[in-house]
């Protein structure tokens, strides 16, 4: 009984019925005014046609255009409500000015500093894509930074919990998902103690990503032990702009020196400890050296734009010395601008490849300008090799995602499925110099609607262990073959009409 009563009353069961009542509400509302009379349906008519109009003329992907163009002929007004709700790719405005003013005042303080990528050189071949990825932000390129590759999450995290208990100055931590269980136990008896002990510790978690999962009075107690915590972009039951925007992105900072990248969220099936999925494959990276300052920034930008303050970031800017070969270039992603750096990154990789493009990625949900990379770069001879869940975790979007694999195969894509059961990494990785791993996904969402976080490598030593993960799993993975398809006439529907719903995946 005591469990039915707190499913029933807590915020996630009441948010969920406020919306749905919202939804039916509205729904039955211009139901009801399209039947009223005929100068109503005219001006619902007419709505959609202006609203239409601004879809077409708008910067966004062909591909979503037709889709929601498609929605709002067949449902007028609520198509038009739910476009300007769902495919608002624009944070709210308060938080967007936030943000804009937070990321200037910071880009400020570094003119003060020698952070620049241009006394950084770097072979021509990667210097336009770098030097792009420069000009969006406080995204510097990096020598001088040691990199570690992970292919599990299990071993990152252990690693990360020494690095934590190292810390002396400082520990930032931001995430999508923080769930209860083992693995935010140990993180979080660490990160207590060291702000006990006096460091300055800041978490900050995604509302919606972690909903479902937060240990109950999670900021409660952190805060009452010293721990400083933000939650992004919080939920609100009801239908409003920007929520939508979520903080995807997974950075650990200790003492600006050390830093962690990659899709491992802090929940135990991202160590293998509770996985309904059966073996759960996500990789990492652990940056030490110059390159961390790109992450710190990354992080202060939004913890400063959430708590009105204005760091002074030089404190927390890398102090150790380290010597390493290649250079890293770790960058955000955002929905603040019409930029859509990961796409043309991931993009560039297949335009500029000579032998082969590995990919990683648990979602495959890809507009023209994509399919056209990868099926040229297979077609100009590229060994393009992609490798997918075998046991989803999300049923609709795996079926979206098969709806992808004819086109690739027909154009000598290979595709796998990862057989143990779900791969959450995301990694690019080309003719053994170019690389990039990081949080952002190959779908809609990470694409344009996400706060992301990557990094781009370039003849660093841990892209050897990269390419021999990828060689591991390719081993232990399913090739799909053309014959294998079995696309149905049923099956087929549904995936046209899941392509035309695509960017509310």
């Amino acid at each position: 009984m005591e469990k039915l009563k707190n499913i029933l009353f807590n915020k996630v069961t009441i948010g969920a019925i406020l919306l749905l009542v919202q939804l039916a509400w509205l729904l039955l509302f211009f139901y009801q005014l399209s039947s009223y009379s005929t100068v109503i349906t005219a001006i619902f008519g007419l709505v959609s046609v202006l609203m239409m109009l601004v879809i077409v003329s708008s910067k966004d992907n062909p591909v979503y255009k037709i889709g929601w163009l498609i929605l709002i002929g067949l449902m007028p007004m609520f198509g038009t409500f739910l476009y300007l709700i769902s495919a608002n790719k624009q944070p709210a405005k308060k938080l967007r000015k936030a943000i804009q003013a937070s990321e200037a005042h910071i880009e400020q303080q570094l003119e003060q500093t020698n952070y620049s990528s241009q006394d950084v050189p770097i072979a021509d071949e990667v210097k336009g894509i770098s030097d792009y990825i420069a000009s969006q932000g406080t995204y510097a390129r990096h020598g001088n930074t040691d990199v570690t590759y992970f292919k599990l999450g299990e071993d990152m995290y252990a690693s990360m919990l020494k690095d934590m208990e190292q810390a002396q100055s400082f520990i930032f931590f931001e995430y999508f998902i923080v769930g209860q269980g083992q693995m935010w136990d140990g993180m979080k008896e660490i990160l207590i103690r060291k702000a006990q002990e006096g460091l300055d510790v800041r978490v900050m978690y995604d509302d919606l990503g972690s909903l479902m999962v937060l240990p109950k009075g999670f900021k409660s107690e952190l805060e009452s032990q010293g721990v400083k915590v933000v939650t992004f972009n919080p939920m609100v039951p009801y239908l409003a702009l920007g929520m939508n925007n979520r903080d995807h992105r997974k950075i650990l900072v200790i003492d600006g020196d050390v830093a962690y990248n990659g899709g491992i969220n802090i929940a135990d099936e991202y160590i293998n400890v509770d996985s309904k999925l059966g073996h759960w494959k996500d990789t990492g990276l652990r940056l030490e050296g110059d390159g961390v300052a790109n992450l710190t920034l990354i992080f202060l930008s939004v913890w400063d734009a959430c708590r009105k303050e204005q760091t002074h970031v030089a404190a927390y800017l890398p102090k150790k010395s380290v010597r390493a070969k290649g250079y890293v270039q770790p960058f955000s992603d955002s929905p603040l601008d019409e930029e859509l750096i990961s796409e043309n990154l991931y993009m560039d990789i297949l335009w500029n490849a000579k032998d082969y493009v590995y990919i990683f990625t648990p979602y495959l949900i890809i507009d023209h300008e994509m399919t056209l990379a990868l099926t040229m770069a297979a077609k100009r001879g590229v060994d393009v090799r992609i490798v997918v869940p075998k046991i989803p975790d999300k049923k609709a979007v795996y079926t979206l995602t098969e709806s992808y694999f004819r086109p690739l195969l027909e154009a000598g894509v290979r595709l796998y499925r990862y057989t143990p059961g779900f791969i959450h990494a995301k990694s690019y990785l080309a003719d053994d110099k170019v690389g990039v791993v990081g949080t952002i996904n190959m779908d809609y969402r990470s694409l344009y609607l996400h706060f992301e976080c990557g990094t781009f490598l370039y003849e660093v030593d841990a892209l050897k262990d990269l390419k021999q993960d990828y060689l591991e799993t390719f081993a232990v993975s399913e090739e799909v073959q053309l014959k294998d398809l079995g696309e149905g006439l049923l099956k087929r529907t549904g995936q046209a009409v899941l392509r035309v719903l695509s960017p509310l995946f």
